[in-house]
C-alpha cells in the first residue's frame, strides 16, 4: 500500500527531495535550507554515505595509523630511541606492533560519530531525514520504501539523486567478507592478514596496499598495467612504485586476475588468486579493488526518462541537470570525478540552480585531488598527458623535495613539486606535489590555477624559511623568463 504525503507550502516555498545522504546529498540539503526550501533527505544506510561510512573517512583513518608506523621507522636516523635504548620498529626486542582489532574499532567508531554529527546538523537546520530507499517516479514525486516494507510517496518540486557507487565485483571472485574482500569489508578484520594480495593498482588498490604494507603485512600488488597508478602523473607514479619496492612490496605488473577462491580448512585455509596467464598467487586474504559501479539501477531513473551512460552513470551538465527537467544528480553516480569534494560541489550547484540563486557551473579543470599513499600525490589543473593530448603549448619546472631544508630536517627523501605553465604568458596550468601531507601543500597551486596566476605571481609571494611550501615558490621562480620590451 502506498500512502501519499503532500508537503504543505506557500507560493514562496519549494520542496526538494534528495535521494542519498552522502556529501553530494547532505551538502545540497544545507544549501537548499539556507535558500528557504523545505528539504527531505532519503538515506538507506546512514548519513555521510560511503564517503563517511565505508570509504574516505575509514580508509584515511586507517592510513593515518599506517603513517605513524612509517614515521616511527625513521626514528633511528632522527636519533630517537626507546627507553631501553633500542630503536622503534628496527627489529629489536621491543618492536612496534599493531592491534588491528583496536585500529578498526576506532575506524568504525569515528565513521559512526561523523555520520551522527551530519544527522544532528541536518536536523538542527530543519532538514527532514527519512531512513529508507528512494525510488524516483518523476521530478515531482519520490516513493520511499521503509525497512518495514511500507511505502510513502513524497510530492516535491525537484529531485536530487546522490546515490553514490559500490565496489565492482567479479563473478569468479565474489567477496565473502572473510578472506575475499572489498574495501568496504576491510574494517571488519580483527587480525592483520598474514599475506595480503591486492588486485588493482589504481588509487584504492595503491592506498590500501601501501597502508597494510606499512602496518607490517607482506603485500602483493597485482596490476593489469605496466606500472601502479597508471592514470596519474608518470613521475609521481614512479616515486610511489619505487617506495613500494623499497619497502618490500611484491609488484606483479601486466597481470589480470580472473578468479579468487578460498581453499583449505582450519589453519590451512587461504586464498588462491588465478591470473589470466595461469599463474596462481596464494595469500591469507585478497582485496579486490577493481573499480566501482554507480548505484543507479532499480531506483526508477530510466522509467522517469533520465539518460544513463553505458556504464550506468547519470548524464549531467555543468550545473548538475539530468536530461529530465527538475531532476538533478551529484556525486559518484554521475561518473564525474569520484571525489567527495566534487560531489559536494555538484550538490551545492544543483540547489543554487533550482532555487534561483547565483550559479557558477562546475569547473573540473580546477579540481584538486589527492592520493593518500606514503608519500601522498596531490594534483590540480591540467595533467601533462592532457596537455599533450590537446597539443597545448606548455613548459614544466620540477624540483626534488630532497633539496628542501625542511624536508631534510624531517627525514623526507622522496617527493617533488612540479608546475605546468604557458611558456609565453606564464599562466599556471596545473601542478603536482608528491610529499608527505601533499594534500595540505597543493592549495597554493590550486589558487594559482583557479585565478589564472602566473609563475611570477606565485614566485613573488613570500614563503616561510624553512618550509615545504618554499619549494613551491622556488619551482615557480624556475619558470621565470626575462621579458624584454
Amino acid at each position: 500500500m502506498v500512502t501519499v504525503e503532500t508537503q504543505s507550502r506557500d507560493l514562496q516555498a519549494t520542496t526538494i527531495v534528495i535521494v542519498g545522504g552522502g556529501p553530494g546529498g547532505y551538502e545540497a540539503a544545507l544549501v537548499a535550507r539556507r535558500l528557504g526550501a523545505e528539504v527531505v533527505v532519503v538515506e538507506r544506510r546512514g548519513l555521510g554515505g560511503a564517503a563517511v561510512l565505508t570509504d574516505v573517512v575509514p580508509s584515511k583513518t586507517l592510513i593515518a595509523t599506517a603513517d605513524w608506523m612509517t614515521i616511527a621507522e625513521r626514528a633511528s636516523e632522527l636519533g630517537i630511541t626507546l627507553s631501553n635504548g633500542e630503536f622503534p620498529g628496527q627489529g629489536g626486542t621491543a618492536p612496534l606492533a599493531v592491534d588491528l582489532g583496536v585500529v578498526n574499532a576506532r575506524v568504525r567508531g569515528l565513521a559512526q560519530a561523523q555520520s551522527q554529527d551530519i544527522r544532528t546538523r541536518l536536523e538542527r537546520e530543519g532538514v527532514r531525514v527519512i531512513d529508507g530507499t528512494g525510488r524516483v517516479e518523476s521530478s515531482s514525486r519520490v516513493v520511499v520504501a521503509g525497512a518495514d516494507g511500507s511505502e510513502t510517496a513524497i510530492d516535491c518540486d525537484a529531485v536530487l539523486v546522490a546515490t553514490g557507487a559500490t565496489p565492482r565485483e567479479l563473478d569468479a571472485a565474489k567477496p565473502d567478507g572473510r578472506r575475499i574482500l572489498t574495501w568496504t569489508q576491510l574494517y571488519d578484520l580483527d587480525v592483520l592478514p598474514e599475506k595480503l594480495i591486492v588486485v588493482g593498482s589504481g588509487v584504492t588498490g595503491a592506498e590500501f596496499a601501501g597502508a597494510y604494507n606499512a602496518l607490517g603485512v607482506p603485500v602483493v600488488l597485482v596490476s593489469s598495467r605496466d606500472h601502479v597508478l597508471p592514470n596519474e602523473d608518470a613521475d609521481a607514479a614512479a616515486v610511489i612504485e619505487e617506495v613500494f619496492r623499497d619497502r618490500g612490496m611484491e609488484l606483479v605488473p601486466r597481470s589480470r586476475a580472473v578468479a579468487a577462491q578460498v581453499v583449505g580448512e582450519g589453519d590451512d585455509e587461504h586464498v588462491e588468486v588465478t591470473l589470466a596467464d595461469g599463474r596462481v598467487l596464494t595469500g591469507s586474504h585478497v582485496l579486490m579493488a577493481v573499480g566501482s559501479i554507480p548505484n543507479t539501477a532499480g531506483i526508477g531513473l530510466e522509467e522517469a526518462g533520465v539518460a544513463l551512460s553505458e556504464s550506468g552513470h547519470i548524464q549531467v551538465d555543468r550545473v548538475s541537470r539530468t536530461t529530465v527537467r527538475g531532476i538533478y544528480a551529484a556525486g559518484d553516480c554521475t561518473g564525474t570525478f569520484p571525489l567527495a569534494s566534487v560531489a559536494a560541489q555538484q550538490g551545492r550547484i544543483a540547489m543554487s540552480h533550482v532555487l534561483g540563486d547565483t550559479v557558477v557551473p562546475i569547473r573540473l579543470r580546477t579540481v584538486a585531488a589527492n592520493i593518500f599513499t606514503t608519500p601522498e600525490i596531490a594534483t590540480v589543473g591540467y595533467s601533462e598527458v592532457a596537455l599533450q593530448a590537446q597539443k597545448s603549448k606548455y613548459s614544466v619546472t620540477m624540483l626534488p623535495l630532497a633539496r628542501n631544508a625542511r624536508a631534510k630536517m624531517l627525514g623526507m627523501r622522496h617527493g617533488f613539486v612540479k608546475l605546468f605553465f604557458h611558456p609565453d604568458a606564464g599562466v599556471v596550468l596545473g601542478g603536482v606535489v608528491v610529499a608527505p601531507r601533499a594534500s595540505e601543500l597543493i592549495f597554493p597551486i590550486t589558487l594559482a590555477v583557479q585565478h589564472r596566476l602566473t609563475v611570477d605571481d606565485v614566485a613573488e609571494a613570500f614563503t616561510i624559511y624553512p618550509s615545504l611550501t618554499g619549494s613551491i615558490g622556488e619551482v615557480a621562480r624556475m619558470g621565470h623568463h626575462r621579458r624584454l620590451d
